[in-house]
Order: C-alpha cells, then sequence, then structure tokens
C-alpha cells in the first residue's frame, strides 16, 4: 500500500470555509514526561493551535479541533480579528485517520467512530485559501 502515516492534504480542500484560532500556539507536552512533545518524523518541536472549522455544518464537537505544528519556535499567530477569533490557514497540512473509541453502549459492545489528527508545517492569517475565508474586519477608527 502507497499511503502510509500522514496523508499531505491542502487546507483549502479540508477547510473550505476556514478556520478560527482562538489563542496562541502552545506547547504540546507529553502528559507522562512533562516535557514538550518531539515530532517523530522530524524531530521538531510540537504547537498545539486550537481552532474551530467555520464550515456551518460542522457542529459541536466536530467544529473544535487541536492542529499539531511541527516548528523550532513557536508558531505567531495573528492579532484577533473580531473577540477571541484570528482567521488562520495551515501549510504543510497532513492528516492521519485513527480509530476512536467512545464507550460502549447498554449491551457492552464498543462504540468507535473514525477521527483525524491534523499536522502542521506552518500557520499565517488567513489569506483566501480556503472558499469563502473570512477577512480580517477593518478598525473601527480606519477611513
Amino acid at each position: 500500500m502507497a499511503i502510509r502515516g500522514r496523508i499531505p492534504v491542502e487546507f483549502g480542500a479540508v477547510f473550505p470555509h476556514g478556520v478560527f484560532a482562538t489563542g496562541p500556539a502552545e506547547p504540546s507536552t507529553n502528559y507522562e514526561t512533562k516535557r514538550q512533545d518531539k515530532d517523530l518524523v522530524t524531530g521538531l518541536p510540537v504547537w498545539v493551535v486550537d481552532v474551530y472549522d467555520a464550515d456551518p455544518d460542522a457542529g459541536g464537537k466536530q467544529a473544535a479541533i487541536r492542529i499539531k505544528v511541527m516548528a523550532q519556535v513557536c508558531p505567531v499567530l495573528p492579532e484577533p480579528a473580531w473577540g477571541p477569533f484570528r482567521p488562520v490557514e495551515f501549510s504543510g497540512l497532513s492528516v492521519t485517520p485513527y480509530v476512536e473509541e467512545m464507550g460502549r453502549d447498554d449491551n457492552g459492545i464498543p462504540r468507535t467512530r473514525v477521527a483525524y489528527s491534523f499536522r502542521a508545517t506552518g500557520v499565517r492569517a488567513a489569506g483566501g485559501a480556503g472558499k469563502g475565508a473570512p477577512a480580517a474586519r477593518p478598525a473601527k477608527d480606519a477611513a
């Protein structure tokens, strides 16, 4: 099989409506060692950016996503455009599908779903890569 591990994808194909970061990038910390994670493929430090998918059909848990960014230094996100929301897009995006266990039903049968892990090599202010990606609002005192 030719597909192993991470599958490279275009940002606009996965997030055609764009995404909004809700805070700064933070180190991805190993739960057991309490140290920052290192990417197993590149050896680079891993940072986490929490985003919301702007797709109107993505709801609830599916809209809140954590994207891991592999970079030597912490990515700097743009200033919020409104409230805490920062329209961003990711470069070098890849996805890894996996099976997530969601407990058991009333008969003791395991419930599962296909989930996705996203990784990227960079993050920047949104520039229209996704169809319908919102533009930043102008400042109130701008003419």
